[in-house]
């Protein structure tokens, strides 16, 4: 389809979005953002009216081309004038603000930072966050900097992770964790050592443990790794669990930078030493690998930070391609949970401020920040959600996405010249679901990912005595659930985690 409509006139394209049903318009505009021809950039110009289309099918278009392989300076302004100077829907904004980062950092990444898409697009954002004044609009900015990885907006970012509230600071260093280790200068690690000690100020844990994950996952220095050891003695004992299964997770990952380190470090009996790891929280880190070649390395990893009451503060699930010292975060999915101590009658501790109650994920999906969505915010909106739940799971992202996208003649030494085409296509449907019961005291997260991928492969040599084709296709479909159920009705609190992966053709 795509490649029907590279060779499609603009009017053809736009005949096409006009007519075709309801049910397959998504499909049509996936196709024609992938195929970014002048024509049908030009046709979903024209076709595409950002007062009037339902808001799912602009937050489609808007992925679509945030996940571009190798996007144009044609899409990003395309991008950028249909956001600008509209009153658009919230969701349609946020959504618009994330892909115009993605695609600002991915046209860098081409070499083509100097474009004046590229340049209006940072300043779109850099203007937008001078200008925020609500909390979740700055967010939506930050996030957008994560995924545009500009080294120039490193001390911006540091400075929204020191100062900001808890959800900017969150924000912040979580674009920051977007950036190679590289950029992780020792400017951007005094900072993350600043909110990890508490030297200025306090943080939350969440905060202070991603700030000790930068330090800790970025060629750490002896020095950082035993501060951050000594810390734990000091911490909460949920949040100390958490941060000592992550140093040792890291001792059995062949891949992790700091595993020469730490394995020195553990031959100190001073630091590993039973006293010292063996607090007795019910928070928990696990990695493992998936798939092991020689050129690649899948990863599964699970971690679940719980408050000291029992209850489920935060779950991130990832899915990551090691590949020749680069990391793809193919898939990462956080659940947030905040205030629900308060509800069931759990003591928050006297410094801490009585934080909101509120429910909300975020996913990265192939190094791609998505805008995150809320499940609920406060009690009367819990209320509204329990009272009227449709038992529907929240969409995170669902669609079909050209993921690969090579062209290449190759000259031969008999003169004759071979073609080589290489797509591959994603189609995918991750979903994600927060079910709080309260009479029966019971918290369940589910999150599912369906994907299918195809890939077709052609080599052509064409001359005026002979052709000769050469053509394979292959197709890969999986399914993977993650469950969690917990119940506090009694003491301690019961938990079952499944993890379901279904079988996995292969054609």
């Amino acid at each position: 389809f795509i490649q029907m409509l590279r060779s499609a006139k603009k009017r053809d394209v736009l005949q096409l979005l006009r007519r075709a049903p309801e049910e397959m318009l998504p499909f049509v505009v996936e196709a024609a953002v992938a195929a970014q021809s002048v024509a049908s950039l030009a046709a979903l110009s024209d076709f595409l009216d950002f007062g009037k289309e339902p808001k799912s099918l602009l937050e489609k278009f808007l992925y679509t081309a945030a996940f571009s392989p190798q996007p144009s300076g044609e899409l990003l302004r395309l991008v950028l004038d249909k956001l600008g100077g509209k009153q658009l829907a919230p969701e349609v904004q946020e959504t618009g603000i994330v892909a115009v980062g993605s695609l600002v950092g991915k046209l860098c990444r081409q070499n083509l930072c100097g474009l004046q898409e590229v340049e209006r697009g940072v300043e779109t954002i850099l203007t937008g966050l001078r200008g925020a004044k609500e909390e979740s609009e700055v967010v939506i900015y930050l996030l957008a900097l994560g995924n545009a990885v500009l080294p120039e907006t490193i001390p911006t970012l540091l400075d929204h992770a020191e100062e900001g509230t808890t959800a900017i600071a969150t924000a912040a260093i979580s674009a920051l964790r977007q950036f190679p280790t590289r950029h992780i200068s020792s400017k951007v690690k005094r900072a993350m050592r600043r909110i990890f000690h508490e030297k200025r100020k306090s943080y939350e844990k969440t905060c202070r443990l991603a700030a000790a994950e930068i330090l800790l996952d970025n060629e750490p220095s002896p020095m950082d790794v035993i501060n951050i050891l000594l810390a734990a003695k000091e911490l909460e004992t949920e949040t100390a669990t958490f941060l000592l299964l992550k140093v040792q997770n890291s001792l059995r990952t062949d891949h992790h930078p700091a595993r020469k380190i730490m394995k020195d470090i553990m031959g100190d009996p001073q630091i590993n030493n039973y006293n010292f790891f063996s607090k007795a929280g019910i928070s928990s880190s696990f990695s493992g690998p998936l798939t092991v070649t020689q050129d690649l390395l899948s990863t599964f990893e699970l971690d679940l930070l719980f408050l000291e009451g029992g209850f489920l503060r935060k779950s991130i699930s990832d899915f990551s391609l090691f590949s020749h010292g680069q990391r793809l975060r193919a898939a990462q999915v956080t659940i947030e949970a905040q205030g629900m101590e308060s509800m069931l009658g759990e003591n928050v501790l006297e410094e801490d401020e009585e934080p909101e109650l509120m429910a909300g994920m975020s996913a990265i999906f192939f190094d791609v920040q998505l805008r995150p969505i809320v499940f609920f915010q406060g009690y009367t909106d819990l209320m509204a959600k329990v009272l009227l739940s449709s038992g529907e799971p929240t969409s995170v992202v669902k669609g079909n996405l050209l993921l690969m996208d090579h062209h290449q003649v190759i000259p031969l030494q008999s003169g004759l010249q071979v073609t080589i085409k290489l797509q591959g296509g994603l189609g995918l449907d991750i979903s994600a679901d927060m079910d709080v019961s309260i009479w029966e005291q019971e918290l369940k997260t589910s999150i599912n990912t369906r994907g299918s991928l195809a890939i077709d492969f052609q080599a052509e040599l064409d001359a005026p005595f002979l052709q000769a084709t050469l053509r394979s296709q292959a197709e890969v479909e999986t399914s993977i659930h993650l469950d969690t159920i917990l119940r506090f009705s009694s003491s301690p609190v019961l938990m079952c985690l499944q993890l379901r992966e279904e079988q996995v053709p292969y054609r």
